[in-house]
């Protein structure tokens, strides 16, 4: 089973190349590429660019492809994959004489580890932890005879029910982080044996770390690195869309150039068809407000007007001055100020004329549903 990190970056590499399947293409991933069309895969060939050649890939891309990390891995061994070996069950209390017979056994096999009998000693300590499951030292030591006979996952296993059943059992992290370490789960083993050697010191686990440490830190430099160039490689991305999307021309009928939530100002027949048009597209509801400088009852109602697009967010709303958009006004017929015309689908449906809030918001709350 992957752990969890090395899991995330598959993840993150299986996402890039669905974004550009041509990246299967680089040479460093052949290996990649052949399994995949062994599978039965199509590998989509390098897209070529307008001048003919192959197009490049992205610099960020390469660099997360091709980096590898060089660890001593001297020591490592191939995963053992025997069936799991016998544990002790659930038992809430020992009997004094099983726990005498589970020492009986463990001395056994003591004796049977300082002859070199491992295969023996497995056998003794396991009649010890069947007697007393509740002993982390039993795990544990047998967990460190797995670890003589390079089985490497079997003494994960023993090194996980001793810390299950004592979470402070420093050897248990010891044998734990020595056999992680054999798998070359160099990160994992770092953290083991670190709390290993914070609980209970010893030269054994500093001599280990002098190896599994420097390791360690490789692939975490090389974990930030990765992390690095994946923002990196995000905020790219988001950068060129943002410009991608400033680049597009824009449909001058959009309705985001409407500005809803705020009064919008006309000034010729144009500019006031290409809003309407924007609000027909949106079957939205759009008050056009006929207002002068030197009309009374306008300075009068026009606050309440500027307050409704906070209160009704999906009108449009509105402003010509009749003597600065003449041929506005001549359009719709002005004949007095204040005027409101309420417009749906590009057709006048109501209208309302002098500086009454009451009789206007009601219209509103009556179009705008």
């Amino acid at each position: 089973m992957m752990d969890t990190e090395k899991l995330e970056d598959l993840k993150h590499f299986v996402e890039l190349c669905k974004e550009n399947p041509s990246i299967l293409q680089n040479p460093s991933l052949t290996f990649f590429k052949s399994f995949l069309e062994s599978l039965g895969a199509q590998v989509p060939p390098s897209v070529k660019s307008e001048q003919g050649g192959e197009e490049h890939h992205d610099e960020l891309d390469e660099d997360i492809i091709e980096s590898d990390v060089e660890l001593d891995n001297t020591d490592i061994v191939e995963p053992d994959n025997d069936p799991p070996q016998q544990m002790g069950g659930f038992i809430s209390e020992v009997t004094d004489e099983n726990r005498d017979a589970a020492q009986i056994s463990k001395a056994k096999a003591l004796d049977a580890i300082s002859e070199g009998k491992l295969d023996e000693a497995i056998s003794h300590l396991t009649e010890a932890i069947l007697l007393n499951p509740t002993s982390a030292i039993l795990y544990a030591t047998r967990a460190n005879v797995f670890i003589k006979l390079k089985k490497p996952n079997a003494a994960i296993r023993d090194a996980d029910a001793a810390l299950k059943v004592n979470p402070d059992s420093a050897k248990g992290y010891k044998v734990r982080g020595m056999a992680r370490a054999m798998l070359g789960l160099w990160k994992e083993a770092a953290s083991d044996l670190r709390v290993a050697s914070m609980i209970d010191f010893d030269e054994e686990i500093a001599e280990i770390l002098k190896k599994v440490e420097p390791n360690a830190h490789k692939i975490e430099e090389h974990c930030r690195k990765y992390q690095r160039l994946r923002e990196e490689k995000k905020l790219r991305k988001i950068e060129r869309d943002s410009q991608r999307r400033q680049a597009e021309p824009k449909d001058p009928d959009s309705a985001s150039d409407l500005n809803y939530g705020k009064i919008v100002g006309i000034h010729s027949v144009s500019e006031l068809e290409t809003k309407l048009n924007a609000v027909s597209k949106a079957s939205r509801l759009a008050i056009l407000y006929f207002t002068a400088t030197w009309c009374g009852p306008c300075r009068f109602i026009s606050p309440f007007y500027t307050s409704l697009p906070e209160k009704y967010p999906k009108v449009a709303f509105l402003k010509a001055d009749i003597d600065e958009a003449r041929d506005v006004a001549s359009r719709w017929n002005v004949s007095s100020v204040p005027a409101f015309f309420f417009i749906k689908n590009g057709e006048e449906v109501d209208k309302v004329v002098g500086a009454d809030k009451n009789s206007l918001e009601k219209k509103i709350a009556q179009y705008a549903g």
